[in-house]
């Protein structure tokens, strides 16, 4: 989705070396007045898996200044350390005279001479191909990370590889990006350069640079329109295993599903989803998930995932972070207007940023008739078992404004637990004090109207505005139980919905029996089926024997590193599906092909139990 901008690049051109004439002596002469930061990547001239990276600095009157790589970025709530990626930095002046650098931290360079200052040059190395954990916290998270693979793939976020001078974040940026001209740069930004093989970004500042991030690839991309939006869906698929054509389906119905739910909310005229598919077989991403940007989301998934279960995770994930349009994309604090990249101030509001995007990333999905009412229900169900892991007294605000942090940065990712159903309990509060016609996308549609991208609000005063917008209960719930330090007892709440606890069949998962698992691995990390226990109907149907060694399912390759990719899958057959486990069984190997069999357990849930609210709960769920 480049569009060109006839002209818009003499334009910049002109404007990037304007200059001013100076008398002297008897001779006019012009003096360069550079009034932005020009960036120059080289993807062709890649060294031992490194980027150069050329910044042609502004004009400084300093005698001194400081270059800074973010310590941390938005959406992320960890300090990363961005800088400790980059390697032999110099500065020079106009006439290539090498300037006196001072490394002052990981993240930070200080230039003597600053007045002097023409370019700055540094090598980038990925973070990819470093990655040692799927956990997150455990380094930098994939999705927020870069990958330099020399003509296969570059994923640019580019807080991996630009930086700002101090106090000159709001100067404009222009990046040039030269790249082979088999690979096709999607993004959000435009490109306003002709060229196959270079391409021309402007950003209004250093914010606006980083929040648009930029995947080459060969081209392997979709367009659709949805409502006026644009959008752009890429996909790296190492191996072609996944294209965007067959996964653009999926997407497409997410986001019209979304763009309906949301209604008016929403005004972003273009949206690229960048995915990028990781080999689990060489030193590749592991960290899955996805990052929200403003127009963008950048999302890492195995390659090895079956496309069902992958479309699957894409709208559980991708939905969560298209949903961040609304906040804190649209509605934020000035802790995140104005975000500090190397010693930033967090904000109080998570339970919003985070906990309401969550919830409206599962509420769209019933709301819309993706999933059935049960299958919401059980969703929340697992929140709360899954928040009682935390510290359910320590006070949301205070983890918040605290997250980078011990002990509250090992609390941080209850956010998507006790924070979507923080948002679930003022939904219902909303619905039940307006008889049904309001709810909390209201509220925010109120709060967008009110503040919006361009106006923060102050950190302090969002509850007052909260409450007035909605109900006194409202206020009081929120000092109770976000800043205050009181658990919440969810059936109080359901009940307002008519819901209680209940019996409810739950499909169980083909490779358990019983609830207890039927494999486990072996010393080479195969998957092996375990001995002694007593196997699931499914796989004594197909034939399975204990101690078969695993080798692949439905073709596909497994280990017991990949175990939770193969219970996604497995989780998800369909009755009768064709299914074939390729074995090794007394040294033999086996192809043993069947048909999916689903088997049921009964556990504990939530369920209608007061038909009198009905329509109460149909208004929560279906409106």
């Amino acid at each position: 989705m480049h569009y060109n901008l006839i002209g818009m690049k003499k334009i910049v051109l002109s404007i990037a070396t304007a200059g001013l004439l100076i008398a002297c002596g008897s001779a006019p002469k012009t003096v360069e007045l550079r009034q932005q930061v020009a960036v120059n990547l080289d993807l062709i001239d890649v060294k031992e898996d490194k980027v150069k990276v050329t910044i042609t600095a502004p004009t400084l009157s300093e005698s001194e200044i400081v270059y800074h790589i973010p310590k941390i970025i938005p959406g992320t709530y960890s300090s990363d350390d961005y800088g400790k990626m980059v390697e032999n930095v110099k500065a020079f002046d106009a006439k290539g005279n090498e300037l006196q650098v001072i490394v002052v931290d990981k993240n930070s360079w200080q230039i003597k001479d600053a007045n002097r200052l023409k370019t700055l040059t540094y090598w980038v190395n990925d973070t990819y191909d470093n990655e040692k954990s799927m956990r997150f916290g455990e380094g930098i998270f994939s999705p927020a990370g870069t990958n330099i693979a020399a003509e296969r793939n570059f994923m640019i976020n580019q807080h991996g590889f630009i930086g700002y001078f101090e106090k000159k974040e709001a100067l404009n940026y222009i990046l040039s990006i030269k790249h082979p001209e088999t690979l096709y740069g999607a993004t959000a930004l435009v490109d306003t350069d002709e060229s196959k093989t270079n391409d021309i970004f402007i950003a209004s500042r250093y914010n606006e640079l980083v929040d648009n991030p930029i995947m080459y690839s060969k081209p392997d991309y979709t367009t659709f329109n949805v409502e006026g939006m644009d959008i752009l869906f890429s996909v790296y698929s190492p191996t072609g295993k996944h294209t965007a054509s067959a996964l653009s389906p999926d997407i497409e119905k997410m986001i019209r599903a979304q763009k309906k739910f949301l209604g008016p909310i929403n005004n972003n005229k273009k949206y690229a989803i960048l995915l990028y598919l990781s080999d689990m077989e060489a030193a590749d991403a592991k960290g899955f998930g996805a990052l929200e940007h403003n127009s963008s989301t950048t999302v890492v998934f195995p390659e090895l995932m079956g496309k069902e279960m992958l479309g699957k995770q894409l709208i559980d994930v991708v939905s969560h972070e298209f949903f961040h349009i609304v906040t804190p994309l649209g509605v934020h604090s000035k802790e995140i207007h104005d975000f500090d990249f190397n010693t930033p101030k967090m904000s109080q509001h998570l339970w919003m940023y985070e906990g309401i995007t969550e919830y409206f990333a599962n509420l769209f999905q019933v709301n819309q008739g993706l999933i059935s009412e049960e299958a919401f229900l059980n969703r929340m169900r697992e929140k709360i078992r899954n928040a009682k892991r935390y510290n359910d007294t320590m006070p949301f605000t205070e983890m918040s404004q605290n997250v980078l942090t011990p002990p509250y940065k090992d609390q941080y990712t209850n956010v998507y637990e006790k924070g979507a159903l923080i948002g679930m309990c003022l939904d219902i509060l909303i619905r039940e004090k307006s008889n049904g016609e309001r709810g909390v996308l209201d509220l925010m549609q109120k709060l967008t109207q009110e503040f919006g991208p361009s106006r923060p609000f102050n950190d302090v005063e969002l509850f007052d505005r909260v409450t007035a917008l909605t109900y006194p209960e409202i206020g009081e719930f929120l000092r109770t139980h976000v800043s205050g330090n009181t658990p919440i007892d969810y059936s109080i709440y359901f009940a307002k919905m008519g819901i209680g606890k209940g019996k409810i069949k739950k499909v169980a998962n083909p490779l358990f029996n019983n609830n207890s698992p039927c494999i486990t691995s072996n010393s080479d990390k195969q998957l092996l089926v375990r001995k002694g226990i007593e196997l699931s109907p499914f796989m004594k149907s197909l034939g399975l024997k204990e101690e078969d060694i695993i080798l692949s399912i439905n073709n596909t390759p497994y280990s017991i590193e990949t175990i939770s990719a193969v219970m996604d899958t497995v989780q998800n057959w369909k009755d009768n599906e064709s299914v074939t486990f390729t074995v090794k069984r007394n040294g033999n190997e086996l192809v043993l092909n069947g048909k999916a069999i689903q088997s049921y357990t009964e556990i504990e849930g939530f369920t209608t139990i007061d038909a009198t609210k009905s329509q109460l709960k149909e208004s929560w769920l279906k409106r």
